[in-house]
C-alpha cells in the first residue's frame, strides 16, 4: 500500500487494536477520530524538527503593502509553509533579521530567501518519520477509541522514542554545521 494519510491512520489504528479504515469519511468512529486528529498531528510533528525531506528554500514575493512598523517590506509566505528556519538575502539562506506576522514575513531587506519547513506529500515521508508519526497517531487515537489511559501512556512513551530515533536518523543526512564567529575560538588565535 502506498504511503498516504489513510495508510498512516490505518497503521495507527492497528497499533491500538482497532480495525483499519477504508476511507477517512466512511462514518465510523475510527474514521472520524482519524480524520479530525491526523492533519494537526502531521503538521505538529513536521514542525518540530528541520526534517531534510520537509525543508525547502524559496525567494519570497514582496507585497506592495508596507508593514505598519519596525520593518520596510512585507513578503508573502509560501502556501505550504509550516515554520520558518531562517531568512537571508539572495544566494544566502540566513543572516537577515525578520519577523512573521499573520501570513507574511516582515523584513527590511528588499529581497528575501526563506529557509522553511513545508508540508510534503505523505508519499515523500521516509520510513523513520512514517513510523514515528503512526506511533504518535496511535497514542492520540487511543483515549477517544479505547479509553485505556495506561495503553495511551505506553504509546506516548513509544512515540517519543520513535521520534528521537527519527530525528537522529534525519540529522545524520547532512554535514554538521561548523561553529562560526564564536568569541572563544577567535581569542585562541
Amino acid at each position: 500500500m502506498a504511503l498516504s494519510a489513510l495508510a498512516l491512520c490505518s497503521r495507527a489504528l492497528l497499533k491500538i487494536g482497532a480495525q483499519p479504515i477504508a476511507s477517512l469519511d466512511e462514518g465510523t468512529a475510527e474514521a472520524e477520530v482519524a480524520a479530525n486528529l491526523y492533519p494537526a498531528m502531521r503538521d505538529a510533528l513536521l514542525s518540530l524538527h528541520p526534517w531534510s525531506f520537509a525543508t525547502a528554500q524559496a525567494s519570497l514575493p514582496r507585497l506592495s503593502a508596507r508593514p505598519a512598523a519596525d520593518f520596510d517590506h512585507a513578503f508573502q509566505l509560501p502556501a505550504d509553509f509550516l515554520r520558518a528556519l531562517s531568512a537571508g538575502s539572495p544566494g544566502a539562506g540566513r543572516g537577515l533579521v525578520y519577523r512573521i506576522l499573520e501570513d507574511r514575513l516582515h523584513c527590511s531587506a528588499a529581497q528575501v530567501t526563506l529557509s522553511y519547513i513545508f508540508r510534503p506529500a505523505e508519499s515523500a515521508f521516509p520510513p523513520f518519520f512514517a513510523a514515528a508519526l503512526a506511533t504518535r497517531l496511535a497514542a492520540e487515537f487511543c483515549i477517544p477509541l479505547t479509553e485505556n489511559t495506561s495503553r495511551t501512556q505506553l504509546l506516548f512513551a513509544q512515540a517519543e522514542n520513535d521520534l528521537r530515533a527519527a530525528r537522529l536518523a534525519d540529522s545524520q543526512q547532512a554535514t554538521p554545521r561548523a561553529i562560526e564567529d564564536f568569541p572563544l575560538l577567535s581569542a585562541r588565535g
